[in-house]
């Protein structure tokens, strides 16, 4: 594409006739001069406020579209402050808490719309302290917010290190966007399952539920749905922080071409953990069977022992398909397999994180049935190698889905809107609880050492956001949630049915 400073300004001399006109009173010209310059010098003397450029939308709202008399917002870092010695870590106290930003009115991706309905639980009658200090039943730990600063009260220790990671993401949310956030106080519960049943809270007479967040819900239970510890790294398993993985696996795309790729579906992980993986196994290619599926147990101990030469996330692109299927719970292996451009032959699942909910079958991933799964892989297998260009735009569009809509800004957007949501519910006021300790980036990062450090240096936001966070879009209206939910209904019928038509000539 050749770019407007590039194209060639050396034009070959063109001469245009045009007729001569002749003056016939130089008094005539000469006044016209001076109309001319007391014209220009009228208009200079005259202000004009050209500095909003305004534009009526549909709804009759009047909206700022462009402030050129507005100054750009400068972009300040403000790099960790680690003690030297044997001097005890401290938090700073020059972070700011107001800062200039620059607003583009940009909506926030659909998937946001699920923060109202994860909320809806408790929108008559708010959240009570009485409601949050019982959902310390299963929490992990506490989280404060007053004053723009982070207050961390720990009840019981954590799966490796996903507490560490979840509370660090959200100090660099704090970092991002220092002082916009309300005070807060919420209970995190960092195992896997949800605990909150939606058939405990069902009575006129009930207390109302306690607000827990995790990393995943499921349809039968009301706890807040968080995005996970590992999009700022897994340290344990040597998985680095979401925003450089999602560059890796897009360099990994491009090494092989989709039809150059195998034409088998790949699933690598611990079948260990869940009956439902250990199912899966039987799909595996043997003599007596070959159902186009290439499973692989993954041993992390020996992983670890070899530094995960095996392990890398960005050189498993080479299949045409990849399986997705939960283990204890939701896996955090989701986001990487639909991030790669290979079709994702997704497990029915029985959870659901932030963001999942919105994709659709057949056009982000292809869906497996979980009570046949060795015929339906295969069917998956050979219907995508029959429509090679639909099965290829089925991948491009969950890889394009996670590149785009997944990236970092908006997960720090989907955290902000969550918080400030859930804070606006609040019927109290948080206060510092005596057990809590302030934490900040230093406080959790100088210490730290190994994969650890690495990690959160590498998603170590370093100063305040130039722009805004993206307009959170409104509560989904109830016909088109509906809508919704039906064409997804629909589309997994349809494959349902193919399938079963595909089968029956083998009987």
């Amino acid at each position: 594409m050749v770019q407007g400073s590039a194209v060639a300004t050396h034009l070959p001399e063109i001469s245009f006739w045009r007729p001569v006109l002749k003056m016939r009173n130089a008094k005539i010209t000469t006044f016209l001069i001076l109309v001319v310059i007391v014209s220009v010098s009228f208009l200079s003397s005259v202000w004009i406020d050209t500095s909003k450029f305004l534009i009526q939308n549909p709804t009759n709202q009047t909206m700022i579209i462009s402030e050129t008399h507005k100054s750009t917002p400068q972009r300040i870092e403000f790099p960790l402050e680690c003690c030297t010695g044997n001097q005890t870590q401290t938090c700073p106290t020059n972070y700011p808490t107001t800062y200039q930003t620059e607003d583009f009115n940009r909506v926030c991706p659909d998937y946001f719309r699920w923060i109202h309905e994860d909320l809806r639980p408790w929108r008559t009658t708010g959240i009570t302290r009485d409601m949050v200090e019982r959902a310390n039943a299963t929490a992990t730990f506490r989280l404060v917010i007053v004053g723009g600063k982070a207050y961390v009260e720990k009840y019981r220790k954590s799966i490796q290190s996903r507490d560490v990671f979840t509370i660090w993401g959200i100090l660099q949310l704090l970092r991002r966007y220092p002082g916009r956030l309300p005070d807060l106080e919420l209970m995190f519960d960092t195992e896997d399952k949800p605990v909150v049943k939606s058939r405990d809270y069902r009575g006129a007479n009930s207390r109302g539920p306690p607000p827990v967040f995790r990393y995943c819900g499921d349809k039968w239970t009301m706890d807040i749905v968080f995005p996970d510890w590992s999009f700022w790294g897994w340290a344990e398993i040597n998985i680095k922080p979401w925003h450089g993985i999602l560059k890796d696996i897009e360099e990994g795309n491009k090494r092989r071409k989709w039809m150059d790729r195998e034409p088998y579906a790949y699933w690598k992980g611990n079948p260990f953990v869940a009956d439902t993986r250990q199912d899966l196994l039987k799909c595996n290619v043997s003599e007596q069977q070959d159902w186009n599926a290439r499973l692989y147990i993954q041993d992390w101990i020996q992983e670890s022992k070899q530094g995960f030469k095996q392990s890398d996330l960005a050189n498993q692109c080479t299949y045409r398909y990849k399986i997705y299927i939960e283990g204890y719970a939701w896996s955090v292996s989701e986001k990487y397999i639909l991030a790669c451009d290979s079709v994702t032959l997704l497990v029915k699942p029985k959870f659901h994180d932030f963001f999942i909910r919105s994709l659709q079958p057949v056009h982000h991933y292809w869906p497996i049935r979980d009570n046949d799964k060795c015929k339906s892989i295969k069917f998956a297998v050979d219907w995508g190698n029959s429509h090679k260009k639909k099965a290829q735009e089925i991948g491009q569009a969950a890889s394009r889905f996670m590149q785009e809509e997944l990236k970092m800004d908006n997960v720090y957007d989907y955290m902000y809107h969550l918080l400030n949501e859930y804070a606006k519910l609040l019927r109290y006021k948080p206060s510092v609880p005596d057990g809590a300790v302030e934490l900040c980036s230093e406080a959790m990062a100088c210490p730290a050492s190994g994969l650890e450090r690495k990690f959160k240096m590498e998603s170590l936001v370093m100063g305040p956001s130039i722009s805004s966070p993206c307009t959170l879009p409104p509560p989904f209206p109830p016909n088109i949630l509906a809508t919704f939910i039906k064409r997804k209904i629909n589309s997994l019928n349809q494959v349902e049915k193919w399938e079963n038509g595909y089968w029956e000539k083998f009987q």
